[in-house]
């Protein structure tokens, strides 16, 4: 009988189509701001614009992948692409982020003119339309929506640090305040794209879940009635939001093994949140042998 690992759900494809549009709508108008107005800081956001969108792209394309069924070469299905374009976002982010900060940097030695009203409606604009995007994309809980979402976020400050760029200039004719704003976002936005590029890197190299990791597996197990221990636990997971786990579990004396089985759903489900897990009952330890393999999913 073949298993489904992990879900892909159509509201998430549909929120990052939504975001996408808008974002792309408003990235072409963010750009010829900030050539216009010469601002750093427009020109900044319509980079990350830029590259949210082609981050959108990448995250729909994902889960399209990641509906097609399981095949005898990928038996796990497609479901890690989604988990792959978080991380290349991930790493697209921190490019980004490096640029805008270099850029910024040799501003601050001489800052130029900047058009500030021009500057302060795009970027009001620009605002608006990430906060739109942002709002769409709050119920994101996959790796892959969370590294859009980070994204847009980015957006969202660096709208935010134009206008309030664009008011120091337009009030106090204070130009350098157009570089500095872009460098204080600039640490933000690199901050969650490093945690991103971590997450999402750490499900690529099959390390376990949060609060999921072996010796609290074994811990959680170890005491139920009818099992001796738990050992050769292995926890991962496919895009960051679902656990997988497979153990070997050995009775005490004559004990049921299809009641231990179930004793060990329960506690797996009910305490750590794992449905899925493949359980290897075993008698008087690893004894050479065929097993007795017994399904948990």
């Amino acid at each position: 009988m073949s298993h489904q690992h992990g879900h892909t759900h159509s509201p998430g494809a549909r929120r990052l189509a939504i975001a996408l549009c808008i974002l792309f709508a408003f990235t072409v108008v963010e750009a010829a701001g900030g050539l216009v107005a010469n601002s750093i800081a427009l020109l900044a956001e319509a980079g990350h614009m830029l590259a949210d969108c082609a981050s959108l792209l990448l995250a729909i394309s994902a889960v399209r992948l990641a509906r097609r069924p399981p095949s005898a070469t990928r038996t796990y299905g497609h479901h890690r692409y989604q988990t792959l374009a978080a991380f290349v976002n991930g790493l697209a982010l921190l490019a980004l982020t490096l640029w805008v900060a270099f850029e910024a940097s040799e501003r601050l030695i001489s800052p130029p003119h900047v058009k500030g009203g021009l500057m302060l409606g795009v970027a009001l604009a620009g605002g608006a339309a990430n906060l739109a995007a942002f709002t769409v994309l709050s119920g994101a809980s996959s790796l892959n929506e969370r590294g859009a979402r980070a994204h847009v976020l980015g957006d969202l400050l660096g709208s935010a640090a134009a206008v309030a760029a664009a008011v120091a200039v337009v009030v106090g004719g204070i130009y350098v305040a157009d570089p500095i704003l872009s460098l204080l976002v600039s640490v933000l936005i690199f901050r969650s794209a490093w945690q991103l590029t971590r997450e999402s890197a750490h499900v690529l190299l099959e390390g376990a879940p949060t609060g999921r990791d072996a010796t609290r597996i074994e811990q959680a197990l170890g005491a139920l009635s009818g099992i001796a221990g738990v050992h050769h636990v292995h926890a991962w997971s496919l895009t960051g939001d679902q656990a997988l786990v497979t153990l070997h579990a050995e009775l005490q004396g004559d004990a049921d093994p299809d009641a231990a089985l179930r004793t060990l759903r329960e506690r797996l489900r009910e305490q750590l949140g794992i449905e899925h897990a493949t359980v290897q009952i075993e008698r008087d330890g690893c004894a050479p042998g065929p097993p007795e393999i017994r399904s948990a999913t």
